[in-house]
């Protein structure tokens, strides 16, 4: 009798978080489309519905016309059942978001960070306010937060607590979870930056109907996540798609890592302009910070032959790491993302494109498209904030 009721149970939590997961990733939805889709009979459907709109988990959307008979009723997630926080901890700045269900922005908050090697407690503290802040501004209570979600740079190894090592913050098993779980009584997610920008253009963005994508992310530092049959590749201990930090010219430009020629060197905002620089005989290049110093060179392209031949090398730079890309791992889409990456791309994707078509096999990069992130700056926070989400989903609506 123990195991049938666990058995029971355990069904039950799997149809819950089928039809809760379809909800909040295709609703609104019908009681007739989750049938069809899930595979799930009518009755079993109308049950779990009936428990997920008793718990304020799904909630009535209006009413669709069917042919004969009565109206059908759309269903959605409830986008005020809870609100959830996105972080991301960049090199330059840290970024706190924060969203209801719908993953609509409520609010949010960025804190500059000082040094080039800022200090986890500092980050925290940044992550602290960020919280207080938002939440101020939303109007809504701690105790309304679902959970916290952080991307950040560096490698993220997951086990019993995350443990950062980002060799450019200068960051060695950093546990940036259990430091910011001690000041905060909420669930905290830690991955990388790269992975939760892949998950939310998988979710919301470019990624929409893919199986298998590849997601490059280009800020100061350089990273990419891969998706291989709908599931995020890791390797062994979740370091996968240090893509930045792979070898484009075999002893060439010092990198940040310690290495000589990784891609970042040469694609990485700071590895751009510091080229810029060099080209221009070591004049500094205007702005206050990296992003309005990599604005400034892409506009003076227009006039400059200096900032033209900078950025023609740079897509000949990024067209390559595109094709090492396709050549590994054969997507059925690479998007390009991250602050740096959206700036360069809206003038240099089609160069992108062709200098990934020069160096990648014919075969898989006709099969591949490349495309433009389509969530802008936002997108690794907005992915971050899909880790509690992803948590609630699995659970079946099950807070924990």
């Amino acid at each position: 009798m123990d195991l049938e009721r666990t058995t029971n149970r355990i069904v039950r939590q799997r149809n819950r978080s089928a039809l809760l997961s379809k909800l909040f990733l295709e609703g609104p939805l019908t009681r007739q489309d989750l049938a069809r889709s899930t595979g799930l009979s009518q009755p079993a459907v109308s049950n779990v519905v009936g428990d997920l709109i008793g718990a304020g988990l799904v909630v009535e959307a209006g009413a669709v016309e069917s042919d004969g008979g009565r109206p059908s009723m759309m269903l959605r997630v409830a986008p005020r059942f809870a609100v959830v926080a996105g972080v991301d901890v960049g090199e330059t700045r840290v970024r706190v978001e924060l969203f209801d269900l719908a993953m609509k922005l409520l609010a949010s908050a960025d804190y500059p960070l000082d040094s080039a090697g800022p200090a986890p407690e500092a980050v925290v503290r940044h992550i602290l306010a960020g919280l207080a802040a938002v939440t101020e501004q939303a109007g809504v209570s701690r105790s309304d937060i679902l959970g916290v979600g952080i991307g950040v740079s560096g490698v993220v190894v997951q086990g019993s607590e995350a443990l950062v090592h980002a060799q450019t913050l200068g960051w060695h098993g950093v546990p940036l979870e259990r430091l910011v779980r001690a000041e905060i009584d909420l669930p905290v997610h830690v991955d990388n930056g790269a992975k939760t920008l892949g998950q939310a253009e998988m979710w919301f963005g470019a990624g929409r109907g893919s199986r298998h994508a590849v997601f490059a992310l280009v800020g100061s530092g350089v990273g990419a996540a891969v998706v291989t049959n709908g599931v995020m590749y890791r390797g062994s201990s979740s370091s996968a798609g240090e893509w930045g930090h792979t070898t484009l010219v075999y002893g060439g430009r010092t990198c940040r890592c310690g290495a000589r020629g990784c891609l970042e060197a040469y694609v990485g905002a700071e590895g751009i302009l510091d080229r810029y620089r060099e080209a221009r005989r070591g004049r500094a290049v205007p702005g206050a910070d990296e992003e309005t110093r990599l604005n400034a060179l892409i506009e003076a392209a227009d006039d400059s032959a200096t900032a033209r031949r900078v950025l023609t090398e740079t897509a000949g730079y990024l067209g390559a790491g595109v094709a090492n890309l396709i050549n590994l791992f054969n997507p059925e889409r690479v998007v390009l993302g991250g602050w740096a990456g959206v700036a360069l791309g809206a003038r240099l994707l089609p160069a992108i494109r062709e200098a990934a078509a020069g160096q990648a096999l014919r075969q898989p990069y006709e099969q591949a498209e490349i495309e433009l992130g389509q969530l802008g700056v936002d997108a690794v926070a907005l992915g971050a904030a899909t880790l509690p989400v992803a948590q609630l989903l699995a659970a079946g609506g099950i807070r924990r």
